[in-house]
């Protein structure tokens, strides 16, 4: 459990600080990491897939509509994946929105080159 806290403290962290960054995209890092909170447990510590996390996974979707909100919403999957480092299961955050039936133009992966996300 306090690793989930930390967890939690690390992701608000990460909206925080890449808030600022957002200022060409109606889409803020708070918004992604908002909608993904509930992916959390799935991502990192193997937790069954919620509905609430596809609900999330859903809905940025949904908002991501434009080429600069998608790209900003893959930078910040990016930066949220990096905070959270080693104890975060790639595999299951790539297939996540497969998981989830909901189709997105790139990989989910730190590797992905976000400006080609169109």
């Amino acid at each position: 459990m306090a690793g989930l806290m930390k967890l939690a403290c690390l992701v608000l962290a990460c909206m925080v600080v890449a808030g600022p960054i957002t200022a060409n995209a109606a889409l803020s890092c708070g918004t992604v990491n908002g909608n993904l909170a509930g992916c959390i447990g799935y991502l990192t510590q193997g937790f069954p897939l919620t509905r609430g996390c596809c609900n999330g996974v859903i809905n940025l979707n949904n908002l991501a509509r434009t080429t600069p909100d998608r790209q900003q919403a893959c930078t910040c999957l990016q930066n949220a994946a990096r905070a959270v480092g080693p104890g975060l299961n790639s595999a299951r955050a790539a297939g996540l929105p497969g998981a989830c039936n909901v189709n997105i133009p790139y990989k989910i992966s730190t590797r992905t080159n976000c400006k080609t996300v169109r």
